[in-house]
């Protein structure tokens, strides 16, 4: 399921090899998949650069998109882990309001 032919697994693992060589080990069950997913990816950038800055943080917040595959994704995310809707907002770093919103506009319950 590469997103518009753009290799993630070959940028992250060069990333990886290149300037974060202490987390091979930390990242490896990703590097062994075929392909990475979106959650994949956002679960990495998490992992590689911990904490982000406040002011990139906030910029990358408004330009975020998802396609309704993701959605589902991270809607069948929360009925697994069993988290509500706060929870499930927090963890992807979401507004509660939108997951509403998704679980409205997909008739997700």
């Amino acid at each position: 399921m590469e997103n518009s032919n753009v290799k993630y697994k070959k940028i992250y693992s060069d990333l990886i090899q290149k300037r974060f060589p202490e987390k091979v080990q930390l990242l490896e069950t990703f590097m062994h998949k075929n392909e990475l997913s979106p959650l994949d990816v956002i679960t990495l950038n998490q992992k590689i650069f911990d904490a982000p800055q406040k002011e990139n943080f906030d910029i990358n917040q408004k330009f975020k998109s998802y396609n309704p595959e993701m959605i589902y994704k991270i809607l069948n995310y929360q009925k697994t882990h069993q988290l509500n809707n706060s929870q499930l907002a927090k963890h992807f770093n979401l507004s509660r309001n939108t997951v509403t919103a998704w679980k409205k506009k997909y008739q997700v319950k």
